[in-house]
């Protein structure tokens, strides 16, 4: 059953050139019965937005600065949310921003028991991050937009300037939840992977690494294994991963106790 959510958008806050992806996006983990962006659209800045509301079904709501240095969207987006969750209406939030400001917001959502996703750009304070349940990038979603529309074009290889390098700690941090989750020979199975490294770290994303799935970016690390294994039906097929060097270390031991 799908989730329903209800998206919430800094209108301040986040660019207006790739929210039909966001919704996309968005559309994945349920469905958005709610759809709110806010800002002070008497500013010449947020024009762009206008079509873009129509085409998505987006609610704008007017929300005037009334002292220069405090911002005034923040609250009334704030307000708007706990008004949300005290009518029960909704399963879950997907906050729209890279403001840090939203982070108590999103902690006392997951306090009531609502799934909270965060959308924003690669700047966002990691407070707010950490806060959420899920958190995408916009560049990621930009990117990916890119590169369906231009496949065969020179432009496409411009999106590799923002994917992530995996790193020894990207390394470290699958293979540690990957022996977390392990059986007495190392294997784990790769859904229950999926979803631990989403808990420890709400950004992990084999998208930031240049990889549509968690399959590949895997397959890409030199230290880890894969094993496909066919279900009892056959119809398809189960991934399970070790880390090569676990399973030496027990094969190693299982041999001296021989």
């Amino acid at each position: 059953m799908d989730l329903k959510l209800a998206v919430l958008i800094d209108g301040d806050n986040i660019p207006s050139a790739h929210v039909k992806e966001m919704m996309e996006e968005i559309a994945k983990y349920g469905n958005p019965t709610i759809k709110r962006i806010y800002g002070d659209w008497t500013k010449p800045h947020l024009s762009k937005w206008k079509t873009i509301l129509l085409e998505n079904a987006i609610t704008p709501i007017q929300q005037y600065g009334y002292t220069t240095g405090k911002n005034a969207t923040d609250s009334a987006m704030i307000i708007d949310a706990m008004d949300i969750l005290y009518s029960e209406k909704v399963d879950g939030f997907c906050l729209v921003s890279s403001d840090s400001d939203f982070t108590r917001l999103a902690t006392r959502l997951r306090e009531a028991g609502m799934q909270v996703f965060g959308i924003g750009e690669k700047k966002t304070p990691n407070p707010f991050i950490v806060a959420c349940d899920k958190f995408i990038y916009i560049e990621i979603l930009k990117d990916q937009s890119q590169s369906d529309a231009s496949a065969s074009n020179e432009n496409s290889t411009a999106s590799k300037n923002t994917v992530d390098n995996i790193t020894p700690q990207v390394i470290k941090l699958i293979s540690s939840t990957i022996l977390d989750l392990a059986d007495d020979d190392g294997w784990a199975f790769l859904g229950d992977v999926g979803s631990l490294l989403q808990k420890k770290q709400p950004n992990f994303d084999s998208r930031n690494f240049g990889f549509q799935k968690l399959t590949p970016l895997i397959s890409s690390i030199k230290t880890l294994e894969i094993d496909k294994r066919e279900t009892t039906k056959g119809r398809f097929k189960l991934v399970y991963v070790r880390v090569k060097e676990n399973a030496a270390i027990k094969s190693k031991k299982a041999k001296q106790k021989k």
